[in-house]
């Protein structure tokens, strides 16, 4: 079953609360997320996508994954 935005963006505020989150697509399966966050701060870009692959909590993993590509932009505040 596909994922909503606001599923996507639920499960990232989880984990990045005060973040500036945006989420698009309207599909359910590919999706795009923006997220910023002071956590992302001296982290590389593999990491900070591998925190945001965290917060989603196995919804992308294996054949059967609810959202099968995120396109992802990642940073710390300016």
């Amino acid at each position: 079953m596909p994922m909503e935005r606001h599923e996507i963006e639920k499960l990232l505020r989880e984990t990045f609360p005060d973040a500036e989150i945006q989420v698009g697509g309207d599909d359910g399966v590919h999706m795009s997320a923006m997220v910023v966050d002071e956590s992302f701060r001296g982290m590389n870009r593999v990491q900070q996508q591998r925190a945001v692959y965290a917060a989603l909590k196995g919804k992308m993993d294996g054949a059967g994954a609810e959202l099968h590509a995120l396109a992802l932009t990642t940073r710390a505040p300016d």
